[in-house]
């Protein structure tokens, strides 16, 4: 185990603080002090002991470290360091079997506002976003120079990806070394273009939109890691264009950025009893995006995790439970991704009965969401269907999500591991609907700041963030004692399949 941070340590007094803070009835104290005596091995019981103050306690800490590291835990931060330290001393002190799984991943942080313009033969500042987008895994550079054209097709084939500009080595021929490369979206890879526009001596790489219809706006794309020095930038067709013609027409870019390979690690702790061979996980990406702590996303499901996994923690499960904090999910799901894959290579996947996940489930203008079965691999519908119950039972209304690949479930999924899991929204639009259902603001995002510096502490709904929590612990303790209605395996009889089957 790594010898925990200076950050942590903060976030462990910071937490202390906060908590004095919230205004608690005598009567949780009493609760708690009971609960660490008991054996919470009824939903009943559980549910007691589960509050949404046991949540807001982890989340304090999350913030606390954020705080203590440049306001961010993003994967290959010190404050992820911190918040998985965090996580290991929690579970180790509840009693679980605690294992850190490290892995390298692509990392990538844009750490100023990028520039791209036109110096002559007119001048023209282009626009983020409606004219340009700085490619995901971009070098870094402020260059000034003459755009060179690499073999393009203007006007544009009929069809997508006809034009091969920038593809081969070749297409670079007397190419101009310290020139920027202008080159067209078309049949092989961004990295590719920009690695061979590299090699020829470009000091920039410009990659516009190809032109056919839908393939005309701004271009927001991705290297898939650091495989280039120079800056990289994906613009619309029209900017294209207007940079072909006149040909020694000159370009300033300023692009700034951090794109290397960097360490994060998943953490998992798992019940000391249990089948081994019938395994329930549960799980919450740990990590924040470079730009905020994430305490909403995902600080929700992550602390809620930990809230629930201390309060089973004398609980004999029949099958094994293995809670789970990944890393590196806001690059793209890569530690579930990492582990699965290890998983199916090594044969453990077989021992994996089901899998829950719970990514953002405190949303400020929230729906309570549970993830579509129906899309999901046989006997998904059925964890589906015990979430439903329980809300059901509360008179808590619910809509189905059609997850897809959208967070860290998506690896289990594709692999046939039958899935469920909660969310309550993040950059979508509220509608009218939906507000007279569940309250909040139409017209404005689930979550307001989604990806944002301002996803702190203070940017959860309790109610819905109380409500989840409750939902998911139902889930994990009845999955854990009985997962007969998902995979026929049989377990404890008092622990009923969901009624409306």
């Amino acid at each position: 185990m790594r010898t925990p941070t200076l950050p942590l340590k903060i976030a462990i007094v910071a937490t202390t603080v906060m908590l004095i803070a919230f205004t608690i009835p005598a009567t949780v104290f009493a609760g708690a002090q009971s609960c660490d005596n008991r054996v919470n091995d009824t939903s009943e019981k559980l549910l007691e002991c589960v509050t949404v103050e046991g949540v807001r306690q982890h989340q304090a800490a999350l913030q606390a470290i954020a705080d203590a590291n440049g306001g961010t835990r993003a994967s290959g931060t010190p404050g992820d360091d911190a918040s998985v330290d965090y996580v290991v001393e929690r579970m180790e002190a509840a009693g679980y079997v605690v294992t850190i799984d490290e892995f390298d991943f692509p990392f990538f942080q844009e750490t100023d506002s990028p520039l791209l313009e036109q110096v002559s033969p007119v001048s023209i500042i282009y626009v983020e976003e409606d004219d340009f987008f700085t490619m995901q895994y971009s070098g870094s550079g402020d260059v000034t120079a003459i755009v060179e054209p690499v073999d393009l097709v203007l006007p544009p084939a009929p069809g997508p990806n006809t034009s091969t500009s920038g593809c081969e080595a070749g297409d670079f021929s007397g190419f101009t070394p310290g020139n920027i490369a202008l080159i067209q979206r078309g049949t092989c890879s961004f990295a590719l273009k920009a690695q061979n526009a590299e090699a020829a001596g470009a000091v920039g790489v410009i990659i516009f939109n190809e032109g056919q219809p839908g393939r005309t706006g701004a271009l927001l794309g991705t290297l898939g890691g650091p495989a280039v020095t120079i800056p990289v930038v994906g613009t619309s067709l029209a900017v294209g264009e207007d940079l072909n013609d006149p040909a020694g027409t000159v370009v300033h870019m300023d692009i700034s950025t951090i794109s290397e390979t960097r360490t994060t690690a998943n953490v998992f702790a798992e019940s000391r009893n249990g089948r081994d061979d019938n395994v329930v996980m549960a799980g919450a990406h740990l990590d924040s995006v470079p730009a905020g702590p994430g305490i909403n996303d995902n600080g929700s499901g992550s602390a809620a995790l930990l809230e629930i996994a201390e309060q089973m923690a004398k609980v004999k499960p029949r099958n094994k439970v293995r809670f789970a904090w990944w890393g590196a999910e806001e690059f793209g799901q890569l530690g579930s991704i990492d582990w699965v894959i290890q998983a199916f290579n090594s044969g453990e996947l077989d021992n994996v009965a089901l899998y829950l996940n719970f990514d953002r489930i405190g949303s400020p203008n929230f729906v309570r969401f549970v993830y579509d079965g129906d899309t999901q691999p046989p006997g998904s519908e059925v964890i589906e269907q015990l979430f439903k119950d329980h809300f059901d039972d509360q008179d808590l209304p619910t809509e189905e999500f059609v997850a897809g690949a959208s967070s860290d479930h998506f690896a289990f999924a594709f692999f046939g591991v039958p899935v469920g899991g909660l969310f309550t929204g993040s950059e979508v639009i509220k509608t009218p609907e939906q507000a007279a259902i569940y309250g909040g603001t139409a017209g404005e995002q689930y979550d307001p700041c989604y990806h944002l510096a301002c996803d702190t502490f203070d940017n959860v709904s309790l109610e819905v963030l109380d409500q989840m929590t409750d939902a998911a612990a139902i889930a994990i303790l009845t999955y854990g004692m009985n997962t007969e209605s998902v995979n026929r395996e049989k377990g404890k009889g008092n622990f009923k399949p969901p009624r409306n089957m």
